[in-house]
Formats: structure tokens, C-alpha cells, sequence
């Protein structure tokens, strides 16, 4: 079995986890081989990864290496795909989620001086954080994981922002100066989650995966990507969500509709068993409570 995936560090580690836990589960018959993929989000890094919202820029091209036969399966971090299904592939589901919060590498919150700087390639980021300090000043964030710490030790920016989960597999979560709680710093769309994709009507591929899916993390994406796509191909403002499974089988999601600046920061909670009937509800709840933010194209 042939496994594609970007090829930055953090995505070959989500890669060989996918293989391990297929391994585990007796699913290959032979060591499962990676297919590294440069993506064009990966070859473009001049333009702003807000300017590449919803396009699916770090997740085109190691799709399309399953869907011309080069590799079986397709390994995303969750929070990279498009809202809308992709043609030709299955979303067989998720392994079980890791950290969903977001971190400051750098200094934390609360001593960054007054007009300090903060670098974060995401408004959604960038628009909570300036709801939580006014004075803030946002510069923009590319790169691997490497090259964002190297920018928080550098003498321009007083920290970062980041997904922990980031720095927790690649064995640099000494770094985090600062965790964020969903109720500080709403997670993006799938953050945390490892999706696997393979070709419709692959038998073998969906069988093997079917031994390695989390069922309560691939109801929760669910959830948060139904949210995401009712939003649609016409709305940029900041966006976030976030689903849990209680005890009784039912969802909980928290969600956010933002303006860029974090002036206007709208949220909407709800319950629900049918992940894309609460997804759905959150979205149309936060849409019709903020017409007078204007809205153009997803989140990243």
C-alpha cells in the first residue's frame, strides 16, 4: 500500500502514523510506502495563506497522486481539505484526534508589550487574539514548523501562534510559552485530526482503513466540515468550530464567525446526534446574526 503526503516533516510523521496504525491493525501484507508530494501550497511561499483560502493548496496534488494510481491512499491534516468532497476519492474518516489548542511560541500573552507583534499566517487566529489584546500588532507566518519557531527566536516578533499538535509530534512542545483554550482561541475546522482518503470503489483500500478509524473523531470532523461547507465558497470572513461526543452519543459544537479585525466576534453553540444537521444549524444561526459582515470565500 502506497501512502501520499506532503512532504514537510509534520505530514510524513501524520503519514507514517497512518501506516503504523494500518500495520497494527494487520491491514498490509508488506511495509506500507510513502509517496512524498510537493504541493503548490508548499512551492508558493510568497503569497499570504489567507490569499489561498479554500482553494485546497496543500492537498491538490497528493490527491491526485490516488486518483492516477501513483499512491492508495491520501494523508491530510483535516483542517487542509476543502469543504466539498474531491471527485473520484472517498473520505474514509479520521485516526483518533490529537490537540486541538493553539499555542504562543515566544513570550506569553501577557508579557508581549504593549504594540508587541505576533506572527500568524491565520485571520482566525490573528482576530481572537486581537479580541483578547487590543494593542496587538499581526505580521504574516509561512513555513514548516522549523521555520516558525526560528521566527519566534528571531528579533522581530514577540511570538507565534501555532497548532500544539504541531509541536507535540515533532517533539518541540517545550517550546509552548502559552496554551489557548477552545474558549479563548476557537480551533480551526478538523485541527488536531489526520484524514485518509482513497479512490471510490477501492475494496481493499476501504477495508483497510475501516480497521483504523476513529469513529468518534470522524463524527466530530464531520460535524465541523458540514459547519465549514454551509458557510460556502462565499464566505472569507475568520471562521472556526469544534465538536466533542458526550457520553450519550450526543454532538456538541461550539462555532465562529468573526470580523478580520476581531471587532465583531460572533458565536453559536449547539447539540445535535446528526453531525451535518448540527453543522448546518450553527452556520445558518451565524450567517443570519451577521449580515452586516460581508463574506467571500472559506477560511483556511
Amino acid at each position: 500500500m502506497r501512502i501520499a503526503t506532503r512532504s514537510s516533516p509534520l505530514a510524513l510523521w501524520q503519514a507514517r502514523a497512518v501506516a503504523h496504525a494500518l500495520e497494527a491493525a494487520g491491514s498490509l501484507r508488506s511495509a506500507a510506502e510513502l509517496v512524498p508530494v510537493t504541493t503548490s501550497g508548499d512551492a508558493d511561499m510568497s503569497t499570504p495563506i489567507s490569499e489561498m483560502s479554500g482553494r485546497g493548496v496543500f492537498v491538490t496534488e497528493v490527491q491526485a497522486a490516488v486518483l492516477d494510481g501513483r499512491a492508495d491512499f491520501a494523508v491530510h491534516s483535516a483542517k487542509d481539505m476543502r469543504s466539498e468532497p474531491t471527485d473520484g476519492l472517498t473520505l474514509a474518516g479520521c485516526l483518533p484526534r490529537g490537540e486541538v489548542r493553539d499555542a504562543l511560541v515566544g513570550l506569553p500573552l501577557d508579557e508581549i508589550p504593549h504594540g508587541g507583534i505576533v506572527a500568524t499566517g491565520a485571520q482566525r487566529r490573528q482576530c481572537q487574539l486581537a479580541h483578547l489584546r487590543r494593542d496587538l500588532r499581526f505580521v504574516g507566518l509561512r513555513g514548516n514548523m522549523a521555520r516558525r519557531i526560528a521566527t519566534a527566536d528571531g528579533p522581530d516578533v514577540d511570538a507565534v501562534v501555532v497548532a500544539a499538535v504541531a509541536l507535540e509530534r515533532l517533539d518541540e512542545v517545550h517550546r509552548i510559552a502559552q496554551w489557548f483554550g477552545p474558549d479563548e482561541i476557537l480551533p480551526q475546522v478538523g485541527q488536531g485530526a489526520i484524514a485518509i482518503e482513497h479512490r471510490v470503489g477501492d475494496s481493499t483500500a476501504a477495508a483497510a482503513t475501516a480497521a483504523i478509524i476513529d469513529a468518534v473523531t470522524t463524527r466530530c470532523v464531520e460535524a465541523e466540515r458540514a459547519f465549514l461547507r454551509t458557510l460556502g465558497g462565499g464566505c472569507d470572513l475568520p471562521t472556526g468550530a469544534y465538536a466533542t461526543l458526550d457520553e450519550t452519543g450526543t454532538l456538541e459544537m461550539s462555532a465562529l464567525l468573526a470580523s478580520p479585525d476581531g471587532t465583531d466576534l460572533l458565536r453559536a453553540a449547539g447539540r445535535d446526534t446528526d453531525p451535518n444537521a448540527l453543522g448546518t444549524a450553527l452556520a445558518r444561526q451565524l450567517l443570519a446574526d451577521t449580515e452586516s459582515l460581508a463574506c467571500a470565500a472559506e477560511d483556511v
